[in-house]
């Protein structure tokens, strides 16, 4: 069973060509310099145009009460 589909691999094949002619830009309009961004900004494209694309992993942050916490101990003597 395919993950993404074959459309959604021309729309990053798309990206990566425009990253190498120097016309890919992200954000506020930098230029992308990175493969690995590239190819995020044709999958982004791709699950727009609703294509067969799996959901973004997004990384889980970690909340106060999931910290260790540190107790003091006495020492005997």
């Amino acid at each position: 069973m395919a993950r993404y589909s074959r459309s959604a691999g021309k729309d990053v094949k798309r990206a990566m060509t425009r990253r190498k002619k120097g016309t890919l830009k992200s954000g506020k309009g930098g230029k992308v310099k990175s493969r690995k961004q590239a190819i995020a900004i044709g999958l982004s494209e791709a699950r727009k145009k609703g294509k067969k694309v799996p959901k973004r992993k997004t990384a889980k942050r970690k909340t106060a009460s999931h910290k260790k916490k540190t107790t003091s101990r006495k020492k005997k003597s």
